[in-house]
């Protein structure tokens, strides 16, 4: 509810006369869907943030993708600290959920701590991204160009405000610029929790079994993204290194990724659809998810317990996993047939890639979002909104039934 909350009064906001450009024409839609965007910090857009919107209605996306980054739960905890307020069990209980822990024990150490953490990487953004605009803008001009962009980068959210809808393709050959953005994907997508332990364990060996899987898994990815988009586009190594860190839900791009061969577009819907790590503020499956599924495979040809780094991972983690990867794929198969239904005139493989691009919450398009039907748009709107909420959250408001205290007697059924 906080966060359809936030994107109604995102679209209202954007709806405003300061908001808009003069000459500029924004229909309810195309708020209602950059709202969405931006508070399920995605980056798909139906239209233009830098031609349309004026610095205020730019400075409201902004906003929108700095609360739905590190949550509409962590913000409204920030402002009862700010006041000096004490947060109540109802509050901690949604903290607890918000950032996936076990415990309650300090929440409010941990809200401080998020705090803290992203103002120090979106300063950190700010000032490496600065050096890099001041060179094609004016001084006050470049400021808010890398304070947007930070956030964006931070908070895995692909928009930009260079206007044109060219994305980071006038900065596809600059190596400090594209380093600082992966550099604050990368830290973004691992959760705030791993790196809170990074920081306070100092060694790879140390860490929480967490941490360990959300490390190694991400790093094999990347190197995999990295050498198959070289294989299959003629792109620099920066570039491939470039869109598989931002495939994995960050959405910004170097290339024209229309312009992708099949097999390119095919390896970015699978990096998406894994996207990022619990706890953190990229979306998709999550990585975790991926791997659970992997040492499942591999137990059943190795005839091995689940698990990994000397531990065992409960069944219940295995169970969770294959429930959201299967409601996943049928969210996404669901809204692939619809746009298939919807958009006769665009290829399968656009608008499948639009489709996993709205769930994984990443906002890389091969270009057709601005021409879609009001009606395709809607269901990228609820894509993107599942996508970042969550189809467990999503289904607990209508399942909430207590566990039956008597069974069935087993039969086995004939698997594969």
């Amino acid at each position: 509810m906080g966060f359809a909350l936030v994107i109604l009064l995102g679209t209202a906001l954007l709806l405003l006369p300061v908001s808009i450009k003069d000459g500029a024409t924004v229909t309810f839609i195309d708020a209602l869907f950059t709202s969405t965007s931006a508070v399920c910090v995605t980056g798909l857009i139906a239209i233009d943030t830098a031609d349309h919107f004026t610095v205020f209605g730019q400075t409201v996306v902004a906003a929108l993708i700095q609360i739905g980054g590190l949550g509409v739960t962590s913000i409204g905890a920030g402002l009862i600290i700010a006041a000096r307020k004490r947060i109540g069990i109802k509050g901690r209980v949604l903290v607890k959920e918000s950032f996936n822990v076990d415990s309650f024990k300090g929440m409010v150490r941990l809200v401080k701590a998020v705090l803290l953490m992203t103002l120090c990487f979106e300063s950190a953004g700010l000032i490496l991204s600065f050096i890099v605009f001041v060179q094609d803008y004016p001084p006050l001009q470049a400021l808010g160009i890398s304070a947007f962009h930070s956030i964006a980068a931070f908070n895995n959210s692909g928009f930009d405000i260079l206007g044109g809808m060219r994305n980071l393709i006038p900065y596809q050959s600059n190596v400090l610029l594209n380093l600082t953005t992966c550099g604050l994907i990368i830290f973004g997508g691992l959760g705030f929790l791993v790196i809170l332990d990074i920081l306070k364990k100092r060694s790879f060996r140390k860490l929480s079994l967490h941490s360990k899987v959300v490390i190694t898994t991400s790093v094999i990815l990347l190197i995999a993204g990295t050498l198959l988009l070289k294989a299959t586009e003629d792109i620099s190594w920066l570039g491939a290194f470039f869109h598989s860190v931002s495939a994995r839900t960050a959405g910004f791009s170097t290339y024209p990724i229309g312009e992708f061969s099949n097999a390119g577009l095919f390896t970015l819907i699978l990096l998406m659809f894994i996207g990022a790590s619990p706890g953190s503020t990229g979306g998709g499956i999550k990585t975790s998810t991926f791997f659970v599924l992997m040492q499942e495979v591999r137990s059943l040809f190795t005839k091995k317990h689940i698990g990994a780094f000397h531990r065992s991972i409960p069944a219940e983690c295995l169970s969770r996993a294959s429930i959201i990867s299967l409601l996943s794929l049928l969210l996404v198969c669901v809204g692939t047939f619809l746009l298939c239904i919807l958009e006769p005139d665009c290829s399968f493989i656009q608008l499948f890639f639009e489709e996993v691009s709205a769930f994984g919450t990443v906002g890389l398009s091969t270009g057709i979002t601005p021409t879609l039907c009001d009606g395709s748009k809607l269901v990228l709107i609820f894509t993107m909104f599942a996508g970042r909420v969550g189809m467990f959250t999503l289904l607990s408001i209508w399942i909430d039934r207590p566990a039956p205290n008597a069974h069935y007697t087993e039969e086995s059924i004939t698997i594969g």
